[in-house]
Formats: C-alpha cells, structure tokens, sequence
C-alpha cells in the first residue's frame, strides 16, 4: 500500500503575538489558520536568541530557522561561534586573516573589508568589522579601506547613520581604516541572479564607479534626497578611491552564506559569462563558504568553515528510503534542508 504522503509547510516569518499592533498576522482573516488551531494539537517553538543557537537577544531569520528544523536540535550560529572566538582570543589568530595582511605587507598593498553594517545580525554586524580593524592595527597594516553595505531592510530603511557612526567612531579611537564606498544591500549582496545589479556594485569595487560624494555622510544625503532608502542606495565613491588593484587582499565579513555568492563567483571565478568585468589578482578571505569549492581556490580562504551537520531530518527520512521532494522559490531556497 502506498504511504500517505506526509507534507512539511514552512510559513515564513509567520509569527504569534497577541497584540494587534503592527500586527499582520494577527490583523488579517486567516479562517484556515484558525480551524487548524482550533482543531489539531499544535504547539510553539522558540525562533530567536540562544533557542536557535544565536547569542540572547538576536531575532531568528530565515536561514536560522530552517536550519534548526531540518537538524532537529540546536544548530550554533556564525555569529554566536564568531563572538566566541573573540572572546577566546583566537579570532585574532585565525590564519586566513593573517595570510591576508601577510599579502598585503609582502605586495605593499591595500587591504579592503567589505560587507553589510548593522546590528541585527541576520548577515553581518559592524562589531566584527571593528574587530578586524583593531586586528588590523595589531599587525600595522598601513592602508585599509572599508566598503560598507548598508541594510535598510533587517533595520529601519533610514538607520545607515547610526552604523556609520559608531564605525567611524572606532576608526577614529583606532586611528586606522577610512569608509570609501556606500552601497545598498540591493546591489552588493543580491542572490536572485539579477547580475546587473551585482556589476554595479563590483564595477564600484573595482573600477572605482559611482557617484562621487566627500564623506559617507554626503553619500547618505545625496541617496536620501533621491528617494533611495538605506537597502537601496546605488554605489557611492568617496574621495578619490580608484577601486580593488591587484594583488589587494579582501576580506568580506558577511557570515551568512546565500547572499555574498554572486560578489564573490565575480572576485574569483577563472571563467565568468554574467557581466563583463575587470579581473583583479586579489587575495581574497571570505568568513564563511559561501558555496561548494570555494576553500579549495588558490588565493581564497574561509576564515570560520562550518562542520558538516549528521543525522539531519532529510538524512534520515532517506535511510528509511522515503522519497522526498523539496520546492522553493528563488528568495528561500538557499534555506531549504
């Protein structure tokens, strides 16, 4: 007899809070929802803080959640693991980190951190990007750039300032590191295989390409004045930053794996058919793997690889040899387990 198939339905930032307030979910006529909570046993689960390996306090995202489903227990988080690892001390030890300022001393040339500035934690946070700055003058290095990527869309649509600030603020105490590009998230971290958003923001990397602005601040007036919210800002240049040369080294501190992809096949694949580019000979660390091969290219590193996950509700489903069919669409697929 053939088994009753059985169907796992993820609803997506689906969320129980009794007040009414903001409040989609509870606002709208959800009569379906609402017979099943009726009439079926049904429970809650935790989807934030230490519950799904994130530090106390941090909201759960989509990759988070998924994640922990399909591994039937507590997965630790990149970024409870990277905090950690400062704690401990040995982030400041980690090799790829330090075979990139290796390169930059032996080349005398630039060493770039790039990646998302907020504190919400879904993708990134500006603390690791500071942190990596008070690394940086550790081993004096002389020249670093910082291309910041701001969000708009896990925080406030205009809240860019206040990440801004605070990493200013650090680079000023440290006395080392200068801003010198603004971009949207929208352009420097898309997943959708929208390649001409991508080239933008790699063109403004590398090519120095962009509006021309004298401060971050500016970049952040003249983007507003456009009607561009924080995720939507297009690349901004400040001062007279020419881009990525060769032999630079780059480290993108983004954490979580589905958005830094694109960026980093256009840094680092020998063949690329997407958008025509300047090719950089560039030492190039990313803080996790952003997709399968990427630790075995000759000058990358993964500063913070993950163990692969056993026993996980797929593996195991497998073993008993039912069949399986997952589908998503091109926003959560990456999360799928």
């Amino acid at each position: 007899m053939r088994p009753k198939p059985v169907v796992l339905v993820i609803l997506d930032g689906w969320g129980l809070r009794k007040n009414k307030y903001l409040n989609a979910v509870k606002t709208a006529k959800t009569p379906n929802f609402d017979f099943f909570w009726k009439n079926w046993p049904h429970s809650v689960l935790q989807a934030s803080g230490e519950a799904v390996g994130l530090p106390e306090g941090f909201q759960g995202n989509s990759e988070v959640g998924h994640l922990n489903i399909g591994a039937g227990r507590i997965v630790y988080q990149h970024l409870k693991m990277i905090n950690d690892e400062i704690k401990k001390g040995s982030f400041s030890k980690n090799k790829a980190f330090l075979d990139a300022f290796k390169n930059c001393k032996k080349h005398d040339s630039v060493l770039h951190l790039m990646g998302l500035i907020q504190d919400q934690g879904v993708h990134a946070v500006t603390s690791h990007c500071i942190e990596l700055l008070k690394l940086c003058k550790k081993h004096k290095l002389k020249k670093v750039f910082i291309h910041a990527f701001t969000d708009g869309r896990d925080t406030p649509p205009k809240s860019a300032a206040k990440f801004l600030a605070e990493l200013q603020k650090a680079i000023d105490k440290l006395k080392i590191g200068k801003i010198v590009t603004v971009c949207g998230r929208y352009f420097s971290m898309d997943r959708d295989n929208r390649w001409n958003r991508t080239k933008l923001a790699y063109d403004m990397l590398v090519k120095g390409k962009g509006e021309r602005v004298s401060s971050w601040k500016q970049a952040l007036k003249l983007a507003y004045s456009k009607g561009e919210t924080d995720e939507f800002i297009k690349p901004k240049i400040i001062g007279d930053f020419k881009g990525v040369q060769d032999y630079d080294s780059v480290i993108f501190f983004n954490y979580r794996l589905d958005r830094p992809r694109q960026l980093t096949h256009a840094f680092l694949d020998k063949r690329f058919a997407y958008f025509k580019r300047v090719k950089r000979k560039v030492f190039f660390v990313a803080f996790s793997e952003y997709y399968k091969g990427l630790s075995k290219i000759k000058n990358a590193r993964v500063a913070f690889p993950v163990k692969k996950l056993k026993n996980t509700l797929g593996e195991v489903l497998s073993k008993h040899k039912l069949k399986q069919f997952r589908i998503a669409e091109t926003e959560k697929y990456a999360h799928v387990t």
